[in-house]
């Protein structure tokens, strides 16, 4: 019997090295080294804001070409089979066919005629020579494919922010799990020494208690740091287009495109988002022209070639007719007055609204660079601190070793240290996110 369980368990030896390897194998797959650039490549080729920017500019220039039709030709082709008893169409018919006889002047037949049929083939041309309304609506439709170049230029500069800050936050989030892995390892060495000094009959159980509550914490919050981590990675995947589930690893410890001299106070007029706007109005103001051009007259030129036979299959007779026509819409009960007053009003409106938004922008570049040297001053006296809260975390234990102080003291030192070093890692995490934001803002265009 023995022996046929040490059989199996030899069995089962290659089987649980093999689950082992798999597994261990699959978390190498699911850990990526991502550096800031190869993060940056990927969104502007895959990001699914890009590519609805990119949509919505293929919309536009797809409207824009709907306005060729102000210049090329419109060609209708029609066939019509058609049945009469009608008198005055019947002999139409005829006429048309080109099949009129003596016997068709009959006063009986021309009253009480029998059923004609007439079988038309025809081809409709219709040419535009003069519409100045419809040039200045083509000269909009224009200015709106400018309007979303812009518009996915800006989207393009804010993926590049997001894609940033994201890459900082799962940076941050490496370093808390750091931070908080040195807390556990102190926090647990406490803990070792507490339990022998307590088994020793040195130390009261309090002390033991505490020291086994600060371990629970430490790795209650290391925990969390960890699913930080996936959340970040996750979220900076959904940003590059690729499926969640990888957890991606910083590979530039500081993104050295990011430490730019912070010289630039103003926002720039020709930011692209700016521009959009400005395209905007100039296209609102095409608009308005070419309702002002409705009140002109219009000059267009059409043609009409028909086929007609009493048969079905039959090309009897043609005729042609062609024509120039000049319309002119003298009053349309003010309809084209309350437009463009509508269109004024519209263009007015983003006028203000471009305004307000630079007014905006500079408010915000101006608070971004007080956060920006808010966070420079924290990092300094977080760096200081540091230095003083290790030097007292390390007299601390010589002094805990020796008997001198209690547990809590050198567990609230610990806290102390682990909670200076996580604030400057938030304030450089800061300090970096602005610096990209202080880019975004003061960004300008490449047209």
């Amino acid at each position: 019997m023995k022996i046929t369980k040490r059989f199996f368990k030899l069995l089962l030896l290659p089987v649980i090295a093999s689950v082992v390897a798999l597994s261990t194998a699959h978390a190498q797959e699911n850990t990526k080294n991502l550096s800031l650039s190869d993060a940056l490549s990927a969104v502007l080729a895959n990001n699914k804001n890009i590519q609805l920017a990119k949509l919505d500019g293929g919309i536009a220039a797809a409207n824009y070409r709907q306005t060729d039709a102000i210049f090329l030709p419109q060609a209708d082709l029609s066939y019509i089979a058609m049945s009469t008893n009608n008198p005055l169409n019947a002999f139409g018919f005829k006429l048309q066919q080109g099949t009129i006889t003596q016997n068709d002047f009959n006063p009986a037949l021309l009253n009480h005629p029998s059923a004609t049929p007439d079988y038309m083939a025809q081809l409709e041309v219709k040419q535009p020579l003069l519409n100045i309304d419809m040039l200045y609506m083509r000269k909009g439709a224009e200015k709106q494919t400018e309007v979303y170049q812009y518009k996915m230029q800006r989207t393009q500069e804010y993926m590049n922010f997001e894609v940033k800050k994201a890459y900082l936050q799962l940076q941050l989030a490496y370093d808390a799990v750091k931070v908080l892995s040195e807390a556990d390892q102190t926090a647990k060495a406490v803990y070792t020494f507490t339990d022998n000094h307590f088994k020793q009959g040195l130390i009261q159980k309090s002390d033991l208690l505490n020291a086994q509550v600060h371990v629970t914490l430490v790795e209650s919050n290391l925990a969390k740091a960890k699913s930080s981590i996936r959340n970040a990675s996750d979220y900076l995947g959904v940003l590059m287009g690729q499926p969640t589930g990888t957890i991606y690893k910083p590979s530039d410890l500081i993104p050295k495109d990011l430490t730019v001299t912070d010289s630039t106070y103003k926002v720039y007029a020709n930011r692209s988002d700016f521009m959009a706007m400005q395209k905007a109005i100039d296209a609102s103001s095409l608009m308005i022209k070419s309702s002002q051009m409705g009140y002109l007259p219009k000059l267009n030129a059409f043609g009409n070639f028909q086929y007609n036979d009493g048969h079905l299959t039959g090309f009897g007779a043609n005729a042609y007719l062609i024509g120039v026509q000049l319309s002119w819409n003298v009053f349309n009960g003010n309809k084209t007055k309350h437009v463009i007053a509508s269109q004024k009003l519209e263009r007015d409106k983003l006028t203000v609204q471009l305004a307000q938004q630079k007014e905006q922008c500079q408010m915000e570049l101006d608070k971004a660079y007080r956060d920006l040297s808010d966070a420079r001053f924290e990092i300094s006296q977080d760096e200081a601190a540091i230095d003083q809260a290790s030097e007292a975390l390390r007299i601390l234990q010589n002094r805990y070793q020796q008997g001198l102080v209690n547990t809590t003291d050198v567990l609230t030192a610990d806290t102390q240290l682990s909670q200076l070093k996580f604030s400057l890692a938030q304030a450089q995490f800061t300090a970096n996110v602005t610096r990209a934001y202080i880019q975004l803002l003061t960004a300008t265009t490449t047209k």
